[in-house]
């Protein structure tokens, strides 16, 4: 955003809580890769220039190159200041932001504060025994933090697998409660699924073609040891335990629900839709002379370990830790401005909120999959830059 306001000679200042990057600086797993190929690195005046573009950059890494972007491209970035809340101001033509440093009188407000803040772990995780570690995917660094015993991950989301699968490598033993997710191979053909999301123009679908904006599960991918599939049918027979979602604790024992066989036919749907529509595409384009000859993708069926448990006793499972991979939930309790529905979801349309004057950018899902992606938040913040300077940044 910071780019697009410079270029069209727009003053502003960006307020950071922490350190530039500081979700990649502090809430990331020792292990973690981008999950995209490096050639997908890139922000606004600034492509991808490194040596290794089909590799996948460890996120520090990621916080270099946004530090380096920052600099280059000189933003005004206050460090340390949290906005502690924004208000309208009287006249009702501009807003108050507070800090602890200070107040800023402001016409336009764009809220970059991204699409996963306050990690949601249900209420029935305070009736886990206090015996048993717990903590968030963003929270989580490495096996060696948990304490002895077999882990319990909950969720099969992108977090959830990239940690359920390094703990397994470890030597861990690993109970994965499944959730709805979808699964690609990392190659295909010869290209990596990001490539082919791209010429599929899958990135491009809009938030509005879905029935009450509700957009699909996240597909699970990793960019660790190179990048490799991630299948839950796999898992189990590398001795994951895979189980279906949980439901609840009691008396130290969770309640499942018996879907995980569901979870993983859903999963199985979405690989062969892909497959599918990879190899249509290329049939009816010139991208078979840039292919690999089309290989044996055949799932793996009926997989053991596939459990249809109705209850986990943590004690007999001799589980010490529980991972919570169960996403994020919005915090905006700072934002005090009629711009949330009553789930506390941001009432906009491509950033552009009902009060004018304030924006969002880089959500989940806020006009396309893209918005959400480093690669790709430049193109929402064009936009926004284009529809402010059109209405009067003032």
């Amino acid at each position: 955003m910071s780019y697009h306001l410079r270029q069209r000679g727009r003053e502003h200042v960006i307020l950071e809580r922490g350190r530039i990057a500081d979700r990649w600086r502090n809430e990331r797993w020792k292990s973690l890769r981008f999950q995209f190929p490096n050639w997908s690195i890139q922000l606004p005046g600034s492509p991808y220039t490194g040596a290794d573009p089909e590799g996948f950059a460890h996120f520090t890494e990621i916080v270099h190159f946004i530090d380096t972007y920052a600099a280059n491209i000189n933003a005004p970035v206050k460090e340390g200041t949290e906005a502690i809340s924004v208000s309208r101001e009287s006249s009702e033509k501009s807003y108050l932001v507070e800090t602890r440093s200070g107040n800023i009188s402001t016409r336009n407000v764009i809220i970059a504060t991204g699409p996963f803040q306050s990690p949601y772990i249900p209420s029935f995780g305070r009736h886990i025994p206090s015996s048993v570690f717990q903590v968030s995917a963003s929270q989580y660094k490495s096996p060696d933090q948990l304490p002895p015993g077999a882990v319990l991950v909950v969720g099969s989301g992108a977090s959830g697998c990239q940690i359920a699968d390094e703990l397994y490598h470890a030597g861990r033993t690993v109970y994965l409660s499944a959730s709805r997710h979808r699964r690609v191979p990392r190659r295909y053909r010869g290209k990596d699924m990001f490539w082919w999301f791209q010429k599929l123009g899958r990135f491009d679908i809009t938030i509005d073609a879905f029935p009450d904006r509700k957009y699909p599960p996240s597909t699970v991918v990793t960019g660790v040891r190179g990048g490799y599939d991630l299948d839950l049918r796999q898992f189990a027979r590398d001795g994951v335990r895979i189980i279906g979602h949980v439901r609840g604790v009691s008396e130290g024992a969770f309640s499942l629900a018996s879907d995980a066989a569901e979870i993983l036919e859903e999963a199985d749907k979405a690989n062969a839709a892909f497959i599918s529509a990879a190899d249509e595409l290329a049939a009816r384009s010139d991208l078979n002379s840039l292919l690999e000859a089309a290989g044996d993708h055949r799932d793996l069926g009926t997989s053991p370990g596939i459990s249809q448990l109705e209850e986990l006793d943590l004690r007999i499972a001799n589980i010490g830790s529980v991972v919570w991979a169960t996403g994020h939930r919005f915090d905006f309790s700072w934002a005090r401005l009629p711009i949330f529905d009553t789930h506390d979801v941001p009432i906009q349309k491509r950033g552009i909120s009902n009060c004018e004057g304030v924006y969002f950018l880089g959500l989940h899902w806020m006009q396309t999959f893209k918005s959400g992606l480093l690669s790709f938040v430049g193109d929402d913040a064009a936009y926004l830059a284009d529809y402010m300077e059109r209405n009067l940044l003032g």
